[in-house]
């Protein structure tokens, strides 16, 4: 789902002169209106999303639901702005309409757990502060500065934060070496659910825009994965996607990178389409038992 608000792939959270004064005109006097309304907004999001949140993720909503409820979020915003009604949202909106940006952003989080959140010129903006922790309140507004939140710096860096936030085993993908370039990672969790990652639009682009040299150094570097796991995942691949892929291992898949880099494919709309077409078909696989 395309995030409703504009998406950065480089997540340093960086205020111009420009947008600090206008932050300082419009939102920072309003900052508890803004807070009460964006807490409006959040309501009618767990009224939509809660009632099967449990059954989509096995655990009580809205624990693991940060992007769900940050998208459901921005939406209402989006439309409530075109008609502000609220001393709140007539500050975001007065803010936006005098050349004030507001972007949707991810990354780590106090290097503990990844984490959605919005940039509204120098203020950071969590709509789903409770996903993690729900004793924590809904919303959290910040100056960036003290936000705590950074961009995912590279492969290992996104493996790190998936080992302390999920629990996730993460491995070098020579399973699939067509999908390496753009998926380079395999992760397993505690209950034995497998898949590629990263399915992050931001990781996605991250890895894309670079030619892949951020997935060719963790395909070189990255623990391979055990040849039980590769099995296992294969066997739950679509027909197609196996005859694409007649050899694994690491050889196969820095190839694949480096023949991406140089027809440069990577930059074609129709396929980055298509690999994130092929991802969400491989996201469907069962649970592999660990053994």
């Amino acid at each position: 789902m395309k995030s409703p608000l504009p998406q950065t792939t480089l997540t340093t959270l960086v205020v111009t002169p420009r947008e600090s004064a206008l932050t300082d005109r419009f939102l920072i006097p309003a900052i508890a209106e803004i807070e009460q309304a964006l807490l409006s907004l959040r309501v009618e999001t767990d009224q939509a999303l809660g009632r099967d949140g449990a059954r989509r993720y096995g655990k009580p909503y809205p624990l693991g639901y940060c992007w769900e409820i940050s998208q459901d979020v921005a939406e209402r915003l989006r439309k409530r702005l075109a008609r502000p009604v609220g001393p709140g949202e007539r500050a975001i909106s007065a803010f936006l309409r005098n050349g004030g940006s507001g972007r949707h952003l991810w990354g780590a989080l106090r290097e503990k757990y990844f984490q959605n959140a919005f940039q509204f010129g120098g203020l950071y903006i969590d709509v789903a502060n409770d996903t993690v922790d729900v004793k924590k309140p809904k919303i959290e507004i910040l100056p960036v500065q003290e936000s705590g939140f950074a961009e995912i710096e590279d492969v290992p860096h996104f493996a790190r934060i998936a080992g302390s936030y999920w629990g996730m085993r993460i491995y070098a993908n020579h399973a699939l070496p067509s999908l390496a370039p753009a998926f380079p990672m395999i992760g397993i969790n505690p209950e034995g659910h497998v898949r590629l990652q990263s399915g992050s639009q931001s990781m996605f682009e991250r890895l894309c825009g670079d030619g892949f040299q951020r997935s060719e150094q963790w395909l070189a570097e990255g623990q391979a994965p055990p040849a039980a796991l590769v099995e296992a995942l294969r066997a739950r691949c679509p027909s197609h996607l196996l005859a694409e892929n007649p050899v694994t291992g690491q050889a196969a898949a820095l190839a694949a990178c480096q023949a991406l880099r140089a027809e440069g494919a990577a930059t074609g709309p129709e396929w980055r389409k298509a690999m994130l077409a092929t991802y969400r078909a491989i996201d469907l696989i069962p649970v592999v038992e660990r053994g």
